[in-house]
């Protein structure tokens, strides 16, 4: 009996530490989550219904860069950016995925060029792409989320 009585009474007194250990507030558990997330990544990269098939990532995003390259590069093809600008070969588009699945294309060029008409080509560029087919959001925690990235198009294929 002294064995079950000194066993009851010490584990009495160890299992009081469980109950008198603090509990951390919501507050505090939230911000511990949100420091775990990278936020500089996303879960998933746009997409277009052509690559959602693609299991893998890192295919799927490289079909999907494939897609918008091509289909930029094809709507390009044979607009007056040639004629105006014969020596421009290539290129740089600044394109943004909005949450909502919009679409901005915008032509980057460097600081220092005055050669090109930006307002031109920007408006060639919107015109021509206008109608471009539906591209599904970023993803981050399974929320659509906007993404920016610069794409290299060229525009002469010799």
């Amino acid at each position: 009996m002294k064995k079950t009585t000194l066993l009851l009474l010490f584990l009495s007194l160890a299992s009081c530490q469980y109950f008198n250990r603090e509990v951390p507030s919501k507050n505090e558990l939230l911000q511990e989550k949100l420091k775990e997330i990278n936020w500089k990544e996303v879960d998933e990269y746009p997409s277009v219904a052509e690559c959602e098939k693609i299991e893998d990532k890192t295919l799927r995003q490289q079909c999907f860069f494939e897609f918008l390259t091509s289909t930029i590069q094809q709507k390009l093809s044979a607009d007056t950016l040639s004629i105006l600008y014969p020596e421009l070969d290539t290129i740089e588009v600044k394109v943004t995925v909005f949450p909502d699945a919009t679409i901005k294309f915008e032509p980057q060029f460097p600081k220092d060029s005055v050669t090109y008409d930006r307002v031109k080509i920007d408006s060639i560029l919107n015109a021509r792409l206008s109608d471009f087919p539906k591209i599904n959001p970023a993803l981050k925690r399974g929320i659509p989320v906007k993404m920016q990235f610069i794409l290299p198009v060229i525009l002469k294929v010799e």
